[in-house]
């Protein structure tokens, strides 16, 4: 991943579109834990971002919950390395209801399996995946600088393609 001139190392290899996604803890706002099991049933989008205090990613945040408000049986979650104190508060200031965040600060777990722990900086290399009912990757993408966006509208058009 390019930050600015320089080429940051990503750890573990990326998901391939129909394998089984890998289970995960992450820790919602109320400091519970979340897993793949908490959405059975469900299209799953899930949002990676490097830092929810960044333009970039406040942008990705903000048009995902926008986006989810006209979703059926889709949830969406953005995934950060960012406290989830950090992720409340700013669900609060932005009126942030119709995703859920969560937070890989207390291990980077998630990010190793998934391919996006940016090693250099320890946050997450920004991405979108999609994940059928069953938990198998339909849609997976790695943006390869940090400041440009996800392409929405595949990953949209894939989830709804799923419902």
């Amino acid at each position: 991943m390019m930050v600015g001139d320089s080429e940051h190392t990503i750890q573990n290899d990326m998901l391939q579109i129909g394998a089984p996604a890998p289970d995960f803890a992450l820790i919602a706002n109320d400091l519970s834990s979340k897993s793949l099991a908490d959405y059975l049933g469900l299209v799953k989008i899930i949002s990676v971002i490097p830092s929810i205090d960044t333009g970039v990613c406040s942008a990705q945040t903000r048009r995902f919950n926008r986006e989810a408000a006209e979703l059926n049986e889709t949830v969406v979650l953005t995934v950060s390395c960012d406290l989830p104190f950090a992720l409340d508060r700013f669900c609060g200031r932005k009126a942030i209801g119709n995703l859920e965040t969560l937070s890989t600060h207390r291990d980077m777990k998630f990010a190793d399996d998934y391919g996006v722990h940016d090693t250099d900086w320890r946050i997450c290399q920004r991405a979108v995946f999609v994940l059928d009912r069953d938990n198998v990757v339909q849609h997976a993408e790695y943006v390869p600088v940090i400041g440009e966006e996800v392409d929405f509208d595949a990953a949209l058009a894939k989830a709804r393609e799923l419902v």
